[in-house]
C-alpha cells in the first residue's frame, strides 16, 4: 500500500535513539505498544562497522512489522523501521532517504541529523524518544522537536545500561518526560489516542 504523498503525512513519528545497551529499552518498548496505535516507530541506533541485526531480533518482541530502512521506502503507520549501519536519514516526501553518514569518525549524530529532518519535513505529531546510549547524539535537536509542537522523553538514566545519552538528553533542558522504558510505551500510547 502506498500512502499519497503529501497527503497522509499526519501520523505521529516516534524516533526512538539509542546505541549502547539500547537492545534492552527497544524490547521493552515494544513488548508494552499495541499493534494497532496508528505511529510508525522508527529506531535509530548506532551501528557504524557491524551490521544490524535489530529487524531480525525486535519481531520477536513486537506484532508491528519491522522493517529495514531502505531509499525511498514510505513511512506507514503501525510500523517498525530500523536505520541501516553506515547512513544517515532523513525524510522527504513522505518517504525515508539515506544518505552517506556525514560523520565517519568520533561518536555518531545520526540520531540529530534524523530529528531535524522530521521537523522541516514531517507534518504530523513527533516523539523523540532517547535510550541507552554513549555520548549525547539527539541532544542537540531536542529543542527543536518542542518548537515544533513534539514531545520529547528521555530513558530514565537508572533503568538505562549505558545512561551517557538519556542524561545528555535531560541535561539539555529540552526533555518533557523522564520516564523508564515500560512508561514511555504509556507516553507514546497516551499521545497517539490523543490524536
Amino acid at each position: 500500500m502506498n500512502i499519497e504523498h503529501g497527503g497522509a503525512q499526519n501520523f505521529p513519528v516516534v524516533c526512538v535513539g539509542g546505541s549502547a545497551g539500547g537492545l534492552d529499552a527497544y524490547t521493552r518498548l515494544l513488548q508494552h505498544l499495541p499493534a494497532d496505535m496508528g505511529v510508525a516507530i522508527v529506531i535509530v541506533n548506532h551501528l557504524r562497522t557491524v551490521t544490524t541485526l535489530l529487524h531480525e531480533i525486535l519481531p520477536r518482541f513486537t506484532q508491528m512489522p519491522v522493517e529495514l530502512i531502505t531509499e525511498r521506502l514510505d513511512i506507514q503507520p503501525d510500523h517498525v523501521f530500523i536505520i541501516p549501519e553506515q547512513r544517515d536519514l532523513h525524510v522527504l516526501d513522505g518517504e525515508f532517504r539515506l544518505k552517506p553518514i556525514s560523520k565517519p569518525r568520533g561518536w555518531p549524530d545520526v540520531i540529530t541529523v534524523f530529528l531535524r529532518s522530521l521537523v522541516q519535513n514531517w507534518n504530523g505529531k513527533l516523539i523523540a524518544v532517547i535510550v541507552s546510549g554513549y555520548d549525547g547524539d539527539g541532544a542537540a535537536a531536542l529543542c527543536d522537536i518542542q518548537e515544533v509542537g513534539g514531545i520529547t522523553i528521555a530513558q530514565m538514566p537508572d533503568t538505562a545500561g549505558q545512561p551517557d545519552m538519556p542524561e545528555s538528553a535531560i541535561a539539555s533542558g529540552c526533555i518533557d518526560f523522564v520516564l523508564a522504558p515500560e512508561e514511555i510505551a504509556g507516553k507514546i500510547l497516551e499521545i497517539a489516542q490523543a490524536q
